[in-house]
Order: C-alpha cells, then structure tokens, then sequence
C-alpha cells in the first residue's frame, strides 16, 4: 500500500507543478515536475512487477490492472516527450489518471491470468504498448481541437503558451499515430499467428472492433498523405478510431468480467 500512496502522491505533485508552471505562463520553461512525474512512473511500475512476483500464474491482465498498465504507459510517454519539448501540459491529463487508476487496481484486488507463453504474452504486451500510444494520440487531438478553437475565436488563455505551435502539434499528432498505427499492427498480425481459437476465448468482437478501429486510423494516414487531411477532419477521425479501440478492449473485458462476473 505503502509504494502505491508514495506513487499517487508523486503523480499529484507533478500535476500541482505543471499547473502552477501553466498558471505563471512559465509552461515548458519549468522542469520541476519532471523528477516527481519519473519517480512515479517507476514506483508505478514496481508496484505491477511485485504483484507479478507474489502471485501464481501470469501477469495481472484483468480489467483494471490492464487500465493501469495503459496508464503507465502513457505517463512514461508524457514524461519523456514532456521532457524534451513542450508537450508537458499532457500530464495535467495523464498524471491524476494515471494515479485514479493506479488506487482503483490496487482497491479492486489482484487475479492472476493463467500463464500465457511468450507467444500469447508478447501479444498483450504489444496490444498495451499499442492502447498507450494511441492514448496519447487521442489527447492531443483534443489539444488540437481546443488549440484550434482558442485561435478561430480569438481567446488566447495562458495555457495556450504552454503549448507548441499549431503545425508542430499536428505533425506530433502524426508521429504518434503511426507509432501507435504501427504497434496496432503488430498486435492484430501476432493475433493471428498466436490466438489458436479466437471463439472460445470470446475475442470475436475484441477482432473486429480492433480491426476497424486500425482501418480508420489507416485511412486518416493515407488521406493525410494523399489529401493533406488536418485539423478538425484528423481529430474527428482520430477520436472515432479511438473510441472503437478502447470498446474492443476495455468495454468487452468490463463487460465480462464486471457485468457478467465472468474472469478472463
């Protein structure tokens, strides 16, 4: 309990800086986050590791231990990106939820997945490399979308500073995409080559719902290269892609395990 509460702690402190920088329009000029929010990410992770140690069987995957392994995720990205540009304003986001979600998995208690092998392992690790990034992507789509909406209207708020230029934002946004784009695809191909019975293990829906959420974001690629798509048509299609990859994973796995009582 003790790691948990340090880690939640250091993740609202680093909030409480970066707003604090926002507020004085110091923004990215301030680095004082930057060593709360990295202690964090690391006592977040030992926390997963040392639960994967006390426990029999696999590593925790269930519904809120996966949420908080994707919220791991996305605050390491945040604090590394964060770090080296003006991107730190994500963690005024990602930091209270990594911590909301790092309580709820420790509150809700820990279960064991069967062992998986290295095949059907390497292929859930990818998927939560793959839900992360895409994470990110969808944040700043958000940002995007408000940064664009602040300037057609003419409302230049302090947190506006905080934030890089309109082009180098959107081209961040790509950049992010095709990682994520990239590790989706990895996840669907190892699907296929490892998942032996995709019926019996109730993942026909999680499969199709992946797959079309990996055709929107293909699409929003090729329509961005070909037909120079930007601004409110990309975060459009972004969000769509998104919700569609969160209901393939975190709405079935909610669904089955918490509605139907059903573990995985």
């Amino acid at each position: 309990m003790t790691i948990v509460l340090i880690a939640t702690a250091l993740y609202l402190l680093s909030t409480g800086l970066l707003v604090h920088g926002l507020a004085a329009e110091r923004g990215a000029g301030s680095r004082t986050w930057l060593w709360p929010a990295a202690a964090a990410v690391v006592l977040h992770g030992s926390y997963h590791l040392l639960v994967a140690m006390r426990t029999s069987g696999g590593p925790d995957m269930h519904f809120f231990a996966a949420l908080s392994l994707v919220a791991l995720g996305m605050a390491a990205l945040t604090t590394v990106v964060g770090a080296r540009g003006r991107m730190a304003a994500l963690g005024v986001l990602v930091f209270p939820m990594a911590a909301l979600l790092l309580l709820a998995y420790h509150g809700y208690g820990h279960e064991p997945s069967k062992a998986l092998g290295w095949r059907l392992a390497t292929h859930a690790w990818l998927a939560l490399l793959a839900y992360a990034t895409l994470s990110i992507a969808a944040l700043l789509a958000i940002m995007l979308w408000l940064q664009e909406r602040a300037l057609r209207r003419r409302d230049f708020r302090p947190w506006l500073r905080a934030l890089p230029p309109l082009t180098d934002l959107e081209a961040l946004l790509f950049r992010t995409i095709t990682v994520g784009f990239c590790l989706l695809t990895l996840t669907l191909v190892t699907g296929v080559l490892f998942v032996d019975d995709l019926l019996a293990q109730k993942l026909v829906h999680k499969t199709v719902l992946s797959v079309l959420s990996w055709l929107v974001f293909g699409t929003l690629m090729i329509g961005r290269r070909r037909h120079g798509w930007r601004g409110v048509k990309a975060v459009h299609w972004t969000l769509s892609a998104m919700v569609l990859l969160l209901l393939a994973f975190f709405g079935s796995q909610f669904v089955i395990e918490l509605v139907f009582g059903h573990p995985r």
